[in-house]
């Protein structure tokens, strides 16, 4: 399914009314639902995006499970695995056999797993899905593998699925997560006061969107940056990226 065909297209202006006199939105008169999310692979010039499976236990917890890695989990539901078994059985199986998500491990190229990333709260009748559980361990950070990831993620959901809306939370403590979301183009919706209890602590949560008519711009924004003329030889970016988020006026 792409965008061509299933674009939820208004074909009323906002603010018409109906046969009330009341204020209604716009009109979706070729709406028919997006496709709910599949466990396919997803690659790219820089990272590959596999289905979640029991072989991936092993390089996850070598990438995330150092002690000097527990900052990394801070925000999560989960807690940092001790182990490769507890790998497995608390973070990949969960992931792998859920139903109504699906689970991706990041592969950088000519690596092993070495992140995770979720689609979740799927929507198909709203056409609405979320991006959720990233997980970057240190040397995924703030390299082109691991915005591409998200990137394939975005535009697998807006163009492949025919999703409306994507979704990206964070606890509003997360700072990161924020300056992420942002510089990807989402844009800031506002905080959801006390909205989540994780492990034992109140959670405000910051909500972001991207919705699928701002995407080409995005995308284009994205593509510029990911383009290999925009790093040097030693792989250090020449030029930021400059995504187009917040032009929705939200707060934030």
């Amino acid at each position: 399914m792409s965008t061509s065909t299933n674009t939820g297209a208004s074909t009323g202006a906002a603010g018409s009314r109906n046969e009330h006199g009341q204020p209604v939105g716009p009109e979706l008169s070729d709406w028919h639902g997006a496709e709910p999310p599949a466990p396919v692979e997803l690659t790219g010039r820089y990272v590959r995006l596999e289905p979640v499976a029991a072989g991936h236990a092993e390089p996850l917890h070598a990438a995330l499970g150092d002690p000097a890695d527990a900052g990394l989990w801070t925000y999560r539901p989960d807690r940092q695995p001790a182990d490769v078994t507890g790998m497995a059985r608390d973070v990949v199986a969960p992931l792998a056999g859920a139903t109504g998500q699906v689970g991706f491990a990041i592969v950088p190229d000519g690596r092993a797993a070495e992140g995770l990333v979720t689609y979740s709260r799927v929507e198909p009748e709203h056409g609405v899905i979320e991006i959720s559980g990233v997980l970057f361990a240190r040397t995924l950070q703030r390299t082109a593998a691991a915005t591409e990831a998200l990137h394939l993620m975005l535009r697998h959901a807006v163009e492949d699925l025919g999703y409306r809306r994507v979704e990206w939370k964070c606890d509003a403590l997360n700072e990161p997560s924020r300056r992420a979301a942002q510089r990807l183009g989402f844009t800031h919706e506002g905080i959801f006061g006390q909205h989540l209890v994780i492990k034992g602590r109140a959670r405000d949560t910051a909500w972001f969107s991207l919705l699928d008519h701002e995407w080409p711009e995005v995308r284009a924004a994205h593509e510029r940056w990911l383009d290999p003329a925009n790093f040097d030889a030693d792989g250090r970016q020449r030029e930021p990226l400059r995504a187009p988020a917040g032009r929705r006026g939200a707060a934030g």
